[in-house]
């Protein structure tokens, strides 16, 4: 039966969970590597499906990817030679490693950046198919901005930073993440 206190209850719950988001989404919508990528052109990203994760010793990251990612590497790509297909988008989300209180596992800390790759042929037919684009995340202000490959201002004038990183995985089409088995 729906009474007044469900209402506020679910009222409550919408106003707790979207807050976090309008902190961070008013800001990083906007941003954009300087004559490349822009972070709107990921929007939805933080649902997508996991693809991987990876850890060093600075820095723990889950790789996520978009449907046509997905759908590419379930069909075999890039093991099988195929390349990935256009609209196939990357999104590596890295975290500072924080121990959890309470099982002192090692678990995602303050969000430290965003990295981003698109396979656009037409568009970045000169960096192996592939746009690349790196955001820096500022705790402080809750805010993002873009960065080159080493933390460092964004290389040149484009979103192709990332591609002579990528080179040494040409013959997986640029992709260095393999699909994990679940």
């Amino acid at each position: 039966m729906f009474t007044l206190k469900y209402l506020v209850a679910g009222i409550a719950g919408l106003i707790v969970l979207a807050a976090p988001a309008t902190l961070a989404a008013a800001d990083k919508y906007t941003v954009k590597v300087p004559g490349g990528l822009g972070f709107a052109e990921f929007q939805g990203y933080e649902s997508w499906e996991v693809i991987s994760f990876s850890l060093t010793a600075k820095l723990g990251a889950i790789i996520l990817g978009n449907p046509a990612m997905i759908r590419a590497y379930k069909s075999g790509i890039p093991g099988n030679g195929k390349a990935f297909p256009d609209g196939a988008r990357m999104a590596k989300i890295h975290w500072t490693p924080a121990k959890e209180k309470f099982l002192q596992a090692t678990v995602a800390g303050a969000l430290h950046d965003v990295d981003f790759m698109v396979k656009d042929s037409k568009r970045f037919a000169d960096s192996g198919g592939w746009g690349y684009a790196a955001f820096k995340f500022d705790g402080a202000s809750k805010t993002f901005s873009p960065v080159g490959t080493d933390g460092s201002p964004p290389q040149g004038n484009d979103a192709k930073c990332g591609f002579a990183c990528h080179t040494v995985a040409k013959t997986q089409d640029y992709v260095f993440t393999e699909y994990a088995a679940r």
